[in-house]
Parts: C-alpha cells; structure tokens; sequence
C-alpha cells in the first residue's frame, strides 16, 4: 500500500463542456453550489483530504477542460491518474453520446498500464432539471459494457455527489495498489496524512 510522502490520489473528471464537471468539484469539496456558469480554461483542480480505509488519505480533483488543445499539456495532464470519472447532463443527449469518443481519448493520453482494467465512474449529472433525454437504462447499459459504474448527480441540491466521489476515490485507491503490484517502484502511491481534523477551503463563486 502506499507510504506517506508520495503523490496524491489523482482523478480526471472528463465531460462535455457545461455538464457541469467543476460545480460537482466545488459540491463535493465545498458543499457549495455557483450558479454562474464560467468554462474552465486550461485545467482546475480542487485538493480535498478524505478518510478511506482507515486512512487520511489526499485526492485531487481534476477539470480538464480546455487542456485537450494542447496535446502536450492534454497528456501530462491525464498521465498518473488513478480514476476517470466521465460526466455527462442528462438534459443533453449530445453529451451522453461524446462519453464514449472521451474514454477513448482519455485511454489514449492517459496510456495506463492495464486500460481494460482502468476504473471508470460515469456522473450523469444536472438530475434536478426538467426535459430529461437520457435514461437511468441508458446509461447503465453503457456501464455493463464497459465495466464502469455509474451515480446520477445534481451538483445544485447535492443529490448522490458524495456517494460518487467517494466510490470514484475507492476506485483510484484500488488502482493504486494494483499499480504498485505491476511495478513496485513507480511513484503511484497517495499521500497519506495523521490522524486529526481535515483542513477546510473556501470557494471563490
């Protein structure tokens, strides 16, 4: 398992633009909704210190959006993650069709040591809105395929955003064990705090 001093716990959050990746970021780090929309340029990142299997453990949260752009930033960026969580909004078709051409791209750039193995959550997100065009069946049958799991979310009310981002977290904790098995000296292992009370941030909306 890892040891403390190495790198944090890295998952990718890869949807549409305005599915609203960075609001389910600032929701689950937060607890905070920003109802204005602003796209994400480049990349952002939320850092949040989570208590799994008995351990402090440091994840960043990942937005990529933008970064695709540029092909060598685009790959440093998806290089050692340890979970993908695929967002789409299930108000928007479009969005739920472009997951799988995103999991692709994301294999690609990211170039993990066993891709069919690489854990994958699916968000569909904005659960609160009327007009829905993607179903719950829709969107598992895509799961069953690609052995993925799947939450629905609504990162306005907070519906099963913490449920997602902790089994996405359990997710990228597994990964890292089984990367430390195929290689035990890459440097895939997750910072791992003492005991105490999480810090907290604040967030600019």
């Amino acid at each position: 398992m890892a040891s403390a001093g190495s790198s944090p716990l890295k998952i990718l959050l890869v949807g549409s633009a305005g599915v609203g990746k960075s609001s389910l970021m600032s929701r689950f780090v937060h607890n905070r909704f920003c109802s204005r929309y602003r796209a994400t340029i480049g990349a952002d990142f939320f850092t949040k210190v989570m208590e799994l299997e008995g351990q402090r453990v440091t994840v960043q949260l990942w937005d990529t959006a933008g970064a695709e752009r540029f092909q060598s930033l685009g790959m440093a960026l998806y290089r050692g993650s340890h979970c993908c969580v695929l967002v789409f909004d299930v108000t928007v078709a479009t969005s739920f069709q472009a997951v799988a051409a995103q999991r692709a791209e994301f294999l690609m750039q990211a170039d993990p040591p066993s891709p069919k193995q690489f854990p994958f959550v699916l968000l569909g997100n904005k659960t609160d809105l009327p007009g829905r065009q993607v179903s719950p069946r829709e969107a598992e049958e895509w799961c069953a395929q690609t052995q993925a799991q799947y939450f629905e979310t609504s990162a306005k009310d907070g519906t099963g955003v913490a449920l997602a981002f902790h089994s996405a977290s359990q997710a990228a904790l597994r990964q890292v064990s089984k990367q430390e098995r195929w290689d035990p000296e890459s440097p895939c292992g997750v910072v791992l705090l003492p005991t105490g009370p999480p810090t907290t941030q604040s967030c600019a909306c």
